[in-house]
C-alpha cells in the first residue's frame, strides 16, 4: 500500500474509552458522565497530543463519531477545545429523540448507529481519500469499523449485510436505509487501519479474527509508531507524542520501548521503523522537547541496543470475515470486558 498523502486521509474517532476516560458500566457512571463538566473530563495519554499532530499534517478531514448522546455537544466540544483539538464534523448519538419514539434498545444499539453515521459520511467525501478509524474495546468499534471496510471494499454484500443487521437486532425500519446507503459506496479498499484502544487491557489476541488489518493497542504512543511505518507522521511528531506520554502521565522511556517491542512482536512495525526512531531521538534537545529529552534520549539508546532482535513488518492480505458468525463471539467478548471491568472496581 503506498504511503499516507497530505490532504488525502481521512482520520475518524471514536471518543468514549478511546479520546476521553469515560465509565459507563453501571447507571452511576452514566449519571457522573452526564453532569462532569469539561474542566473535569480526563484525556487518555497522548490521544490529544497524535490528534493535534495529525492535524498539522493537513489531512482531507478529522471527524468523531461518538455515541454520547446530543445532549452533550456542548460539554465535549469545550473538552476538545480546551486540549487545542480541531475537528470538521462531530456526530452525536440522538438518543433521546428515538427514546421519545419508543425505541429503547437504540439506547444499547451500536451497530445501526455506528454504521449507518460511517456510510453516510463515506458517500458524500471525495472520492479517492483513505480512511484510519480509531475505537476502543468497550463496544463492537473493531466489527463495525471491519464490516464498514469490508463494505466499501466490495467484500461484503447484500445478503451477509441483512443478516448481520437481523443478528443485531436493530430496529426493521433502520434497515432499508442502512442497506441503500451500503449499495451507494463507491467501491474501493478504503480503510487502511483500525486501531482499536484497550482500554479493558485485553489480550490483543482476541481480534485476530478481524486480521492485521486491525491493530490493538495499549497506548498512543503505539498507533503513532504504525502512521510512522506508514508515511502518516514524521519521527519527530512520533517523539513528541512520547514526549507527551513522558511528562503528563510518568511513561518510562522502558515503557515506550516495551510499547514499540509489542508491535514488532505483533509485526505491525519492524527494524526500518526503529532504525527510523533511534535516528530521531540521537538528535532530541532541551529547546525542543522540555524535560522529556533526557528519557528520549534513553529511549532511542535502549531501542538502538534491540535493532539485532527485529524483523520486518507483516502487512499479509485481507482475509475475508465471516460477519454472522463473527457477531456473537464480539458480543461475547464485549460483554465479559465489561463484567471483568466492574468487578475491578469493586470497593
Amino acid at each position: 500500500m503506498e504511503a499516507i498523502a497530505p490532504g488525502s486521509t481521512i482520520y475518524r474517532w471514536d471518543l468514549d474509552k478511546t479520546y476521553l476516560r469515560t465509565e459507563f458500566d453501571t447507571v452511576r457512571d452514566l449519571l457522573k458522565t452526564a453532569v462532569e463538566p469539561a474542566s473535569r473530563k480526563r484525556t487518555m495519554p497522548g490521544a490529544s497530543a497524535l490528534l493535534r499532530e495529525l492535524r498539522a499534517t493537513g489531512p482531507a478531514a478529522i471527524t468523531i463519531l461518538s455515541g454520547s448522546p446530543e445532549q452533550m455537544r456542548r460539554v465535549l466540544e469545550a473538552k476538545l477545545r480546551l486540549d487545542g483539538i480541531r475537528w470538521d464534523s462531530f456526530t452525536l448519538k440522538p438518543s433521546l429523540q428515538n427514546l421519545m419514539r419508543g425505541r429503547v434498545r437504540f439506547l444499547k444499539d451500536q451497530v445501526s448507529y455506528k454504521l449507518g453515521a460511517l456510510l453516510e459520511s463515506r458517500i458524500v467525501s471525495e472520492p479517492g481519500t483513505q480512511e484510519l478509524l480509531f475505537g476502543d474495546d468497550a463496544e463492537a468499534d473493531a466489527f463495525i469499523y471491519s464490516i464498514y471496510a469490508d463494505l466499501c471494499a466490495g467484500r461484503v454484500g447484500t445478503d451477509q449485510l441483512l443478516a448481520v443487521l437481523e443478528r443485531a437486532r436493530i430496529y426493521r425500519s433502520q434497515i432499508p436505509r442502512i442497506v441503500r446507503l451500503a449499495e451507494r459506496l463507491p467501491q474501493g479498499e478504503t480503510v487502511r487501519q483500525i486501531f482499536i484502544h484497550l482500554e479493558r487491557m485485553e489480550s490483543p489476541d482476541v481480534f485476530a479474527e478481524f486480521g492485521m488489518r486491525v491493530c490493538p493497542f495499549y497506548n498512543y504512543f503505539q498507533p503513532a509508531v504504525v502512521l510512522l511505518r506508514d508515511g502518516g507522521l514524521q519521527p519527530d511528531a512520533v517523539l513528541r507524542i512520547g514526549a507527551e506520554i513522558i511528562l503528563r502521565h510518568a511513561f518510562s522511556p522502558d515503557s515506550l520501548v516495551a510499547s514499540f517491542l509489542d508491535l514488532a512482536r505483533r509485526r505491525y512495525v519492524g527494524r526500518p521503523v526503529a532504525e527510523r526512531l533511534v535516528e530521531a531521538a540521537a538528535t532530541v534537545d532541551r529547546p525542543r522537547f522540555g524535560g522529556a529529552a533526557p528519557s528520549l534520549l534513553q529511549f532511542g539508546e535502549a531501542l538502538e541496543r534491540r535493532l539485532p532482535d527485529l524483523g520486518e513488518a507483516q502487512r499479509p492480505p485481507i482475509e475475508p470475515i465471516d460477519y454472522v458468525d463473527l457477531f456473537s463471539r464480539d458480543k461475547a467478548r464485549a460483554r465479559a470486558a465489561r463484567r471483568r471491568a466492574r468487578w475491578k472496581r469493586r470497593p
